[in-house]
């Protein structure tokens, strides 16, 4: 038989990592439920187009990264590249409007084929918050403040910088769009050959090229800032006003974008320089004229993602709180997983000794970090007693089995 091996880019989570990516998730669901946001489901897979409009058909996730295949039917099907599209999807097929203001937390799977490394793998996982419905800019205060709030429950607090800048209006972005370009056609012939055909239709994903002879012109491309309206730098100073009146700490970042038409006023970026070239663990931005894009009636709405992986790889490792208790039947191995499911109703982690002479399954009980081992053998049978073993102290009592509950309850 041949070795199998997983699919480049995809990785098995063991339990030792899979409890990393479950306490991230967790602690972003716990304070996302604070802020008031409950959880959605939406499908793996979409219909290409959902993609294909929210991206933006010049964007390296539709144009080089996307997962996609026509089913049995004839369908163009992509993986998820990303959340944002499939919740607002979501909004505008469920009729949602009526439901304003709207707060969804996701997580789980996204796909992108691009090259693996480091933090970034082909099949990955986020976790992210779209809040949909509000004007206001404390909105975007308040999506910032809870990514804060999750990374700081990760202890993370000192391991990340958050970047914020202003896309700005429709106004602002069309003035800038005007200038950018006027820039960009004289570099024309030096730009990579992605740039020059984004340079009409959407020249603000230049500014995010990675490409060296593109970054070196755009060093010294005009600033969005000085393009902004009257109304879009009032509504960046609440923002800003509020972050400070929260406490929360940031730089701005004049050079930071997101780059299709749809994005508007705020985008940030929390990064961290613990990850090599992978700096961002967290990115988001507000997006008021997605869901207009999608078919639907205009919705403004704010949101981030961040990297499930990225984010366990700072946090490390983390130990197993909850310590189970260790069953080791040394007769009636029967009447032992009787007592094991007993445990078990009243709340219990149970280990099942099954295998092995005493030494070795108190070794495996260790092994688990076991925090009591309970111990029936043949002469605990016949007194319908078992003996419950204290393994931090190594002290012991023999406890009737009609008193297990009770006595185990009192230790815990």
């Amino acid at each position: 038989m041949s070795s199998l091996q997983p699919v480049r880019g995809t990785h098995d989570l063991l339990p030792d990592e899979s409890r990393r990516h479950r306490r991230v998730e967790e602690i972003a669901f716990s304070a996302a439920r604070r802020y008031g946001f409950g959880e959605i489901m939406t499908p793996i897979f979409e219909f290409t187009d959902v993609f294909a409009r929210t991206l933006g058909e010049t964007s390296d996730v539709v144009t080089k990264e996307m997962y996609t295949f026509s089913d049995r039917s004839g369908e163009s099907i992509t993986l998820r590249p990303e959340g944002t599209a499939g919740v607002a999807r979501a909004f505008i097929s469920g009729g949602l409007a009526q439901s304003l203001p709207l707060k969804l937390f996701y997580r789980g799977p996204m796909f992108r084929h691009e090259r693996p490394q480091k933090g970034r793998l082909r099949q990955f996982h986020q976790v992210g918050v779209e809040l949909l419905g509000v004007e206001s800019p404390l909105a975007d205060v308040e999506v910032i403040a809870l990514a804060w709030r999750v990374l700081s429950e990760l202890g993370l607090a000192s391991k990340v910088r958050l970047e914020i800048n202003t896309l700005g209006d429709a106004e602002s972005r069309e003035t800038y769009r005007n200038t950018l370009v006027a820039y960009l056609s004289e570099f024309r012939e030096a730009l990579s050959e992605d740039s020059r055909n984004r340079l009409e239709r959407n020249p603000l994903r230049i500014l995010d090229s990675k490409d060296e002879g593109d970054r070196r012109i755009v060093e010294n491309a005009p600033l969005m800032n000085d393009s902004l309206s009257p109304a879009a730098r009032e509504f960046f100073a609440q923002v800003t006003d509020g972050l400070h009146a929260l406490g929360i700490p940031f730089v701005l970042n004049s050079r930071l974008v997101r780059g299709l038409d749809y994005y508007c006023h705020t985008a940030f970026e929390f990064t961290t320089t613990e990850l090599g070239a992978q700096g961002t663990v967290l990115a988001g931005g507000r997006y008021d004229e997605l869901i207009a894009t999608m078919g639907g009636v205009r919705t403004p709405g704010i949101g981030w993602a961040a990297g499930v992986e990225r984010l366990s790889m700072l946090v490390g490792d983390i130990p197993d709180t909850v310590r189970p208790i260790s069953v080791i039947p040394m007769g009636d191995a029967v009447a032992a997983m009787v007592v094991a499911e007993r445990l078990r109703r009243m709340g219990c982690n149970v280990e099942m000794g099954f295998s092995g002479n005493m030494k070795k399954r108190m070794a495996r009980a260790n092994k688990v970090n076991a925090r009591f081992a309970v111990i029936l053998g043949e002469e605990e049978s016949a007194r319908k007693a078992v003996t419950i073993r204290d393994l931090d102290t190594s002290t012991q009592d023999e406890v009737p089995l009609a008193q297990l509950e009770e006595h185990l309850g009192r230790l815990l």
